[in-house]
């Protein structure tokens, strides 16, 4: 049987998986799901296919499974991926979600698997200074009131942890992003071989909404 991990390349399922391995418990696959709908109510939508060098970094095995993105279909497309890669134990990035985890609690809990979600509650502070600390990870999109285009492409270090708890005390954002209010890549963490290099990136804005696209990136040394 498999433990995995449900990556996005992000921060909280990167950091996860960290937690995992602090705890002794090898994860042996990186479950990455593809979705059509850059809106998904359950997954990560920008720079997905740079999860591959994530993966080739960690040096753990990737599968991809894609969906359309429909709210509550998407969970079928997970449950279809987790019976078919014969999963024991799901880990996930999850932090305070109700809708996220109340979902894959029941679709663990159906197939028989164990659900692992190592920052659930975790203390919002604790988590950045965390990452700010031990991690290189970037903001890829955003999405809430207070969060302006400043952010996107900007690592998540002393200074950006500043303006979160800002927007967080003038407008309630979720600092860790978990209803969707930003989004994260991470290109360099503890268990990482190698780190990423951004080659060439691009930054779309709408006025109140946008995203930061890697359109090219390798990996280099440490």
């Amino acid at each position: 049987m498999v433990n995995a991990v449900l990556y996005s390349g992000g921060k909280d399922s990167t950091l996860a998986l960290h937690k995992m391995a602090e705890k002794g418990i090898e994860i042996d696959l990186l479950i990455t799901m593809l979705s059509k709908n850059e809106h998904s109510y359950m997954f990560h939508y920008p720079n997905l296919r740079y999860t591959k060098l994530q993966a080739e970094a960690l040096g753990i095995k990737q599968v991809f499974s894609s969906t359309e993105g429909e709210k509550e279909r998407e969970l079928d497309d997970l449950r279809e991926s987790l019976a078919e890669n014969r999963v024991s134990m799901l880990v996930t990035g999850a932090t305070y979600s109700e809708y996220q985890a109340s979902r894959i609690n029941r679709i663990c809990k159906e197939l028989g698997i164990e659900h692992a979600a190592p920052l659930w509650h975790i203390d919002p502070l604790k988590e950045l200074d965390e990452l700010a600390r031990d991690f290189e990870a970037i903001i890829t999109s955003v999405s809430a009131e207070g969060m302006d285009q400043a952010f996107l492409g900007k690592r998540i270090d002393t200074d950006i942890i500043m303006r979160l708890q800002d927007v967080n005390r003038k407008y309630g954002v979720n600092m860790l992003f978990e209803g969707g209010e930003a989004e994260s890549f991470v290109l360099n963490a503890p268990l990482f071989k190698k780190r990423i290099q951004v080659v060439k990136a691009r930054t779309e804005w709408n006025g109140v909404s946008g995203a930061y696209f890697i359109e090219d990136a390798k990996l280099i040394g440490k």
